[in-house]
């Protein structure tokens, strides 16, 4: 069951990712054709203000479609009417209009050429497939080389919309970090909050509400004496006295068990909440302070360093999963950062990521003019081949730890 809320955690924050990037493009009147919960196809959509809204199959993230992220080529009326044109020849000469017009950069005779060529589709007798295709392609074009077409707008507008995706995760990860310093993520006390089962803590008799006194005669004054001692114990037998209501309870021995290069014996201490101010704050440091470990990573990488703080998808949801079980608080916390780091992963000035978009339309506002598409596809090409990279790089981290 917690692999299953740690999917739809993860759903959830690329849904909002897509939820910034649509309101955004909304706002600024660069109107969005499709917005998804889900993934296509549909189970159910409808059409509001001339956008297709809808709920897909498969439940995870969301999808926008922005219309014309890029400038028109003659490729794209290859690609959109090449089966149409292979079954029924009386469409090669609008067509190939259409190709002509967009390779000079007439965009009016384009627009009418592309309406010419929608036109014909329901009279030449294409089978389904094609003359769905045609439609699909027709429509793609068209909305390219309208006014509200995306690379068309102001670079600012561009920066924006592109940027809202990643703002918007950077966002939740505030207010969900803010939240759990006014709830329970503020100043620790040494009183315990929580057991987890089955760990040395449980097995001893250790309860929530217990408030820790000493570890093997050692006076713990703060979190912090806790921890050191459990971790100087080296597994070694302990004896811990609490306070239980107003009767002091002693209890063990138990030893702590190792847990990577730490030794733990599974319980959590409580937390006093911090003012809103205080939490904001603190929300605020914390996303400094990951964003800063997070760039350190990915600079490491570059010199062949790093390579073991990566993790694919599927060390992430076993991240999650595991924070699950530790209880919402925990859950919470990891969703944040995970946000966090998908936020920070898209800025990277990489196509087809969402900062490698910044960066082309920050140059295609300097130049003047659209960079060509084939440059985009090669630029992507090797985008891509980075992101592959990355992902097996993390896959390989996430079979050892689970090995």
């Amino acid at each position: 069951m917690t692999i299953v809320v740690a999917i739809l955690g993860l759903g959830f924050l690329v849904f909002i990712h897509e939820l910034g990037h649509f309101l955004t493009s909304l706002a600024l009147r660069m109107r969005p054709r499709r917005f998804y919960i889900g993934f296509p196809p549909p189970i159910w959509k409808t059409t509001r203000g001339g956008i297709e809204y809808g709920i897909g199959a498969i439940p995870l993230g969301g999808m926008v479609k922005i219309p014309g992220m890029h400038r028109p080529a003659p490729a794209d009326a290859d690609h959109a009417f090449g089966r149409a044109v292979d079954e029924s020849p009386g469409l090669v000469g609008p067509v190939q209009r259409l190709r002509n017009a967009l390779a000079a950069g007439d965009l009016n005779t384009a627009r009418d050429a592309v309406g010419g060529v929608a036109e014909l589709l329901p009279r030449s007798h294409l089978s389904p497939a094609a003359a769905k295709a045609a439609e699909r392609g027709a429509q793609d074009i068209a909305d390219a080389l309208g006014p509200d077409a995306y690379w068309r707008a102001a670079t600012w507008k561009r920066v924006l919309v592109i940027a809202a995706g990643p703002l918007a995760n950077i966002l939740l990860a505030l207010v969900l970090f803010t939240g759990l310093f006014l709830t329970s993520g503020g100043n620790p006390t040494t009183t315990v909050e929580r057991v987890i089962a089955e760990q040395p803590a449980a097995a001893v008799g250790l309860q929530p509400g217990d408030m820790l006194l000493s570890i093997d005669g050692r006076a713990i004054i703060a979190p912090e004496d806790a921890r050191n001692a459990i971790a100087e114990s080296r597994g070694q037998p302990l004896t811990i006295d609490v306070l239980r209501g107003s009767e002091r309870v002693t209890l063990g021995p138990v030893a702590a068990v190792r847990d990577g290069d730490a030794f733990r014996l599974g319980f959590q201490f409580a937390a006093e909440p911090l003012s809103l101010g205080a939490s904001i704050g603190e929300a605020f440091r914390v996303t400094g302070t990951v964003t800063k470990e997070i760039g350190k990573t990915l600079a490491q990488l570059a010199t062949g360093e790093g390579r073991e703080n990566i993790s694919s998808p599927v060390g992430i949801v076993q991240g999650s999963s595991d924070a699950a079980k530790q209880g919402t608080d925990s859950f919470l916390w990891v969703l944040g950062l995970i946000s966090l780091s998908i936020a920070l992963l898209n800025l990277l000035p990489l196509l087809p990521l969402d900062g490698g978009h910044i960066v082309f339309a920050v140059i295609e506002g300097v130049r003047g003019r659209s960079v060509r598409r084939e440059i985009y596809e090669r630029v992507s090409i090797v985008g891509i081949g980075l992101v592959i990279l990355l992902f097996f790089i993390g896959l390989s981290n996430d079979v050892d730890r689970l090995s």
